[in-house]
C-alpha cells in the first residue's frame, strides 16, 4: 500500500518527528533511572517489602522524576531519584511499621543524627541509605553553602511525619480530635518534596538555581501543599483502609479540595513567574512537578501496591 501525499506529510514533518525523538529520549532516561532504583532496592531490600512495595513502584518513581526534569541526564537526577525512593521507605516505617511513639522518636532521632554527619548503625538500612544520599550531596560544592538548609528541611519533614503519627495515635485512643484541615495542610512538610528539591538542586549545582534557592524553596513549599492534596484525592480509598490521615477526613469534601488545589496552583504560578527568567530550569522543574502530579493523580493512579482490602471500598 502506498502512502498518500497527506500521509507522507503527516509522518515526516518536523513536529511529529521532533516529538517522537523527545519521547524516545525520555523513555531512555526513565529506563536508566529505573535501573538505578532497582540497584538501590537490591542493596536495601529490607526497606521494601512486597506488599505494599510492588516492583512497579520504582518504575513509577523513575517516570515521575524523568517527567519532571527531562532535560537532565540520569546522573544529574540520581539524588532526586534515590531521595524519592528513600522517602517511600521512610513513609512506610513512620506510618505503618512503627507501632509506638518510642519507635517514631527513635527513627526521627537516628535520621537527624545521620543528617548531621553521624555514621549509621550496622544493619540500619534506612540510615545507611540516608547516609548515602547525604554523602552524594555533600560531595558537591553547594554543601558548604546549603548543607544547613538540607538538614533543616530533613528535620521539618521528619517532625511533620512524627506529628501526623501522634495525631492519629491520640485520635485512635480517644484522647484528641483529628487536626483541622488547615492545620493538616500546614503540616505538608511531611510530604518531603521540598527536601527532595533542595537535595536535587544542590547536587546539580546550577549557579542560577543556587542563587535563587530561597524563592525556589518558598514556592516549593506551596507546591508541596498542592501535591499533598492531589495525593489525598487519588488515595482516599487506600488511606481509609490503611488508617492514614487524608484531607477528606477533616470536614471538607471533594469540590472544596479541588477548588483549593486550583487556587493554590494559581498562586504557585504567580510565584514562579519572575523566576522563569532568573533561573529557568529551577522554575520549570517546580512547575512540572505540579503538572506531572496533576496528570498522574488525576487519572486515579497510585504509587503504592495493595494490602488486599482496598477493593471493597466505595468512592466518597
Amino acid at each position: 500500500m502506498t502512502a498518500t501525499g497527506t500521509e507522507r506529510t503527516l509522518f515526516t514533518t518536523a513536529g511529529p518527528v521532533v516529538d517522537a525523538v523527545e519521547a524516545g529520549r525520555l523513555a531512555a532516561l526513565i529506563v536508566d533511572l529505573d535501573r538505578d532504583l532497582a540497584d538501590c532496592a537490591a542493596t536495601y531490600c529490607g526497606l521494601y517489602p512486597d506488599p505494599p512495595f510492588e516492583p512497579s513502584l520504582f518504575t513509577k518513581v523513575a517516570q515521575a522524576i524523568g517527567g519532571q526534569g527531562p532535560w537532565y541526564s540520569a546522573a544529574q537526577l540520581r539524588v532526586s531519584n534515590r531521595t524519592s525512593a528513600w522517602l517511600f521507605a521512610l513513609d512506610w516505617i513512620m506510618d505503618h511499621a512503627a507501632d509506638s511513639l518510642e519507635q517514631i522518636r527513635d527513627t526521627v532521632g537516628r535520621c537527624l543524627e545521620i543528617g548531621d554527619g553521624a555514621d549509621p548503625a550496622p544493619g540500619d538500612q534506612l540510615g545507611l541509605f540516608l547516609a548515602e544520599l547525604r554523602d552524594l550531596v555533600a560531595a558537591g560544592p553547594a554543601w558548604s553553602r546549603f548543607g544547613p538548609l538540607w538538614r533543616e528541611e530533613l528535620r521539618r519533614m521528619l517532625e511533620g511525619m512524627a506529628r501526623e503519627w501522634e495525631w492519629k495515635d491520640a485520635h485512635a485512643r480517644g484522647e484528641a480530635e483529628l487536626p483541622t484541615y488547615e492545620r493538616y495542610l500546614d503540616n505538608a512538610d511531611n510530604f518531603g518534596s521540598v527536601w527532595g528539591n533542595i537535595a536535587h538542586w544542590m547536587y546539580v549545582g546550577d549557579p542560577d538555581i543556587l542563587d535563587h534557592m530561597e524563592p525556589l524553596r518558598q514556592v516549593s513549599r506551596q507546591v508541596q501543599k498542592v501535591l499533598r492534596l492531589l495525593n489525598d484525592l487519588a488515595t482516599w480509598n487506600r488511606d481509609r483502609t490503611w488508617g492514614d490521615l487524608n484531607a477528606l477526613l477533616l470536614g471538607v469534601d471533594v469540590p472544596f479540595v479541588i477548588a483549593h488545589i486550583k487556587a493554590l496552583t494559581e498562586h504557585c504560578h504567580r510565584m514562579l513567574e519572575p523566576l522563569y527568567e532568573r533561573c529557568p530550569q529551577g522554575a520549570v522543574f517546580v512547575a512540572r512537578q505540579i503538572g506531572y502530579s496533576t496528570g498522574y493523580y488525576g487519572s486515579g493512579a497510585d504509587y503504592w501496591g495493595l494490602l488486599g482490602l482496598e477493593g471493597s471500598l466505595v468512592e466518597p
